[in-house]
C-alpha cells in the first residue's frame, strides 16, 4: 500500500491549464468544500459565509468547490448549514457574482465553482436519517427503526437532488456535486450490504440513488453544466460496513466496486476522498505520513484507471509548508490532475496564489490541529481557530475547557 511520496520543487506544473468538460481551469489547485456552519436558519449565506468566500475569491485557485448545501431542510447536519431553495436562490447568485468579480480583479482568474448538494443522513439534526443500523456508529444502543429511511423516501430524493441542481444552475454555479462521502446518506448507502429492498444488498441496489440522481441531473440540465461527486472510494471499515473493502478482506482497500461505479457514472471530474471525519478522521484528514501515502496510492489507482477523468486528490495539508512541493509532485507524476486543500484554505485563504508564485508563507500554514472541526462539533461556525480572530474568539468561548 505505502508508496514514496513524490515531491517536486518546480511549481510551474501547477500553473498548467486543464479542460474539464467545456470549461478550462487556469491552474491545478482546488479549494475543497469545507462547511462553515454559518448560514441563516433558512439556509441563506450569512455574514461569515460571505466573508469566507470573499477570502477564497482572492486565493488564486482555479476551482472553488463550494461547501455542502442541503437538498431538503430535514437533511441538514446543522441548523446553520446552507440550504438552497426557491426563496433564497438569488442570495446565492449575488454571492457567486461577488466571488467572480473579486477573483478577476485580484488574480485575473474566473474560477470554476461547483456546488456540493447533500443529504446529511445519520448526521441530520435533530433527527438522524439512516440507511441501516450500524454498530460501529451506534454501539449497543441502535437507533430506532423509525430512523431508517424507506425506499419510497429514497426514490423521492432523486427528484430533490434534481431540484437542487436546477437551483444551482439558476444561481450561476458551473456544476453540481452529488455528495457521496464521509458517511453521509449516499455514502452510507454505498456500503449498505445489510439493507433489504431496492436500495441495499446488491451493488446495483446500493448505488441506485447515486446513479439515478446523477443521471436525472445530466438529462435535465445543459451539457456545459458539470455533474460530478465528492466520493468515498474507501471507508476504512471492514465488510459489511465499509465501501471499498472486500468481504473477508478486513479493512484492506479493494477498489473493485468504486472503479466499477465510476465506469458507470462516466464523470468528467471526480473529487476523491475516504474515511469518516466523525469516526476515523485520521483517514481523510491525515496526521501522519502513512495516511498521506495511502491517500496518494489509492488516488493514483483511480487516476490510472481513468486517464481522461480529472481526478481531484485530497489530504495534503498535513505536509504544511511542503504541501506545495507535494502537490506539484502529484501532478508531475500523474497521481491526479488536480489537488484540493480544505483545512489549509481555512487557515491560509491565499495559499494557492502564494504556492503558484513560490512565496508560500509557512507562518500562515494550517497546523492540522483539528480545532476547525471542534468548533463544528460544538455547534459553532467553523474556521481556523489558530490564524483567524473571529474563530479564535469562538473557540475560546465554546471549546476550551
Amino acid at each position: 500500500m505505502s508508496e514514496v511520496l513524490p515531491f517536486c520543487s518546480d511549481m510551474s506544473v501547477l500553473n498548467q491549464s486543464l479542460a474539464v468538460g467545456t470549461h478550462t481551469l487556469k491552474n491545478r489547485l482546488v479549494i475543497q468544500p469545507m462547511e462553515g456552519c454559518d448560514g441563516t436558519l433558512d439556509g441563506t449565506p450569512d455574514e461569515l459565509t460571505i466573508r469566507r468566500y470573499r477570502r477564497f475569491a482572492e486565493s488564486g485557485a482555479g476551482l472553488i468547490w463550494f461547501e455542502a448545501v442541503a437538498i431538503v431542510h430535514d437533511g441538514r447536519a446543522s441548523p446553520r448549514q446552507l440550504y438552497i431553495n426557491e426563496n433564497n436562490v438569488n442570495a446565492y447568485t449575488r454571492l457567486l457574482t461577488e466571488i467572480r468579480e473579486i477573483s478577476l480583479k485580484e488574480t485575473g482568474i474566473n474560477p470554476l465553482i461547483i456546488m456540493q448538494a447533500t443529504h446529511s443522513g445519520r448526521y441530520s439534526k435533530p433527527t438522524p436519517v439512516i440507511a441501516r443500523n450500524n454498530p460501529l456508529f451506534e454501539g449497543e444502543t441502535p437507533l430506532p427503526k423509525e430512523c431508517i429511511i424507506a425506499d419510497d423516501e429514497l426514490k423521492a430524493l432523486e427528484e430533490r437532488f434534481l431540484i437542487a441542481a436546477k437551483l444551482a444552475h439558476k444561481a450561476g454555479f458551473d456544476g453540481v456535486d452529488i455528495k457521496s462521502c464521509h458517511g453521509y446518506l449516499l455514502s452510507e448507502l454505498l456500503a449498505s450490504h445489510t439493507r433489504s429492498g431496492l436500495y441495499g444488498g446488491s451493488f446495483d441496489n446500493r448505488t441506485r440513488l447515486m446513479r439515478n440522481a446523477i443521471e436525472a441531473v445530466r438529462s435535465n440540465l445543459p451539457d456545459a453544466f458539470i455533474v460530478t461527486s465528492r466520493m468515498n472510494i474507501y471507508d476504512a471499515y471492514a465488510y459489511p460496513f465499509g465501501f471499498g473493502a472486500a468481504e473477508g478482506g478486513g479493512t484492506q482497500p479493494d477498489l473493485t466496486e468504486p472503479i466499477r461505479l465510476l465506469e458507470i457514472l462516466n464523470l468528467p471530474i471526480i473529487n476523491i476522498t475516504m474515511g469518516n471525519p466523525y469516526q476515523n478522521p485520521r483517514v481523510n484528514r491525515p496526521c501522519d505520513t502513512e495516511a498521506v501515502e495511502r491517500m496518494c496510492s489509492l488516488t493514483r489507482q483511480i487516476q490510472t484507471a481513468f486517464p481522461s477523468m480529472a481526478v481531484v486528490a485530497s489530504g495534503v495539508s498535513f505536509l504544511r509548508e511542503r504541501s506545495g512541493e507535494l502537490v506539484a509532485g502529484y501532478i508531475e507524476s500523474d497521481v491526479c490532475r488536480l489537488v484540493g486543500f480544505g483545512r489549509m484554505a481555512f487557515a491560509y485563504p491565499h495559499f494557492a496564489r502564494d504556492i503558484l508564485s513560490g512565496n508560500f508563507n509557512k507562518k500562515m500554514t494550517c497546523v492540522t490541529c483539528g480545532n476547525c472541526s471542534r468548533l463544528m462539533r460544538a455547534g459553532q461556525p467553523s474556521g481556523c481557530a489558530v490564524r483567524d480572530e473571529p474563530y479564535r474568539k469562538l473557540f475560546r468561548e465554546h471549546c476550551k475547557s
